[in-house]
């Protein structure tokens, strides 16, 4: 095939991950936040955009995903998935690490945009609708993961393309 078979993955940063969605952190830009619960804490405001294109359709869904550790490095990207009419967002409750997979295209996910990042337990991902990803790939022990994303229960709902063993490409994981 054209595209990469092998794909290193790198730290998460806002910058590095700006095509994609936005990560979710506080001061993800150094910015000081402002003062909250009298003094005791720092607020982080409208760090992400969060869109639904199906209004009146779709309703917000709030979940938990369980995600069970990988650990083989390289990892195969067997499938990657999109939700085309909504952000969809991931905020890890007992991470250290994870493992996030992009990339961007239309009816199909362009390869030649594929990226990977590891994630620190501190920092929640979105994934901007139509955005394609790999499902969340927890590394070190079993994570939770709050989600969020609007909803109606219909196949529009989400877009899934599988690969053959043959098309597979691999993303190194460093230790």
């Amino acid at each position: 095939m054209s595209h990469r078979q092998r794909i290193v993955a790198h730290a998460l940063s806002p910058a590095a991950y700006a095509p994609y969605g936005d990560v979710l952190m506080a001061s993800p830009h150094g910015q000081p936040g402002r003062p909250a619960n009298q003094g005791t804490a720092r607020r982080f405001d409208h760090l992400a955009g969060l869109e639904n294109l199906r209004p009146g359709r779709a309703a917000l869904n709030l979940s938990v995903f369980r995600c069970a550790p990988r650990s083989t490095s390289p990892f195969p990207i067997a499938l990657l998935e999109k939700h085309p009419g909504s952000t969809q967002a991931f905020v890890p409750m007992n991470a250290r690490r994870y493992l996030v997979i992009v990339a961007l295209g239309g009816a199909r996910p362009d390869l030649t945009t594929l990226a990977a990042f590891i994630a620190r337990g501190a920092q929640g991902v979105t994934y901007r609708p139509g955005v394609w990803h790999h499902p969340m790939i927890a590394l070190d022990a079993e994570t939770d993961f709050v989600c969020l994303a609007w909803e109606d229960g219909s196949a529009g709902d989400c877009s899934v393309v599988e690969y053959e063993e043959r098309e597979r490409i691999a993303v190194e994981i460093a230790p």
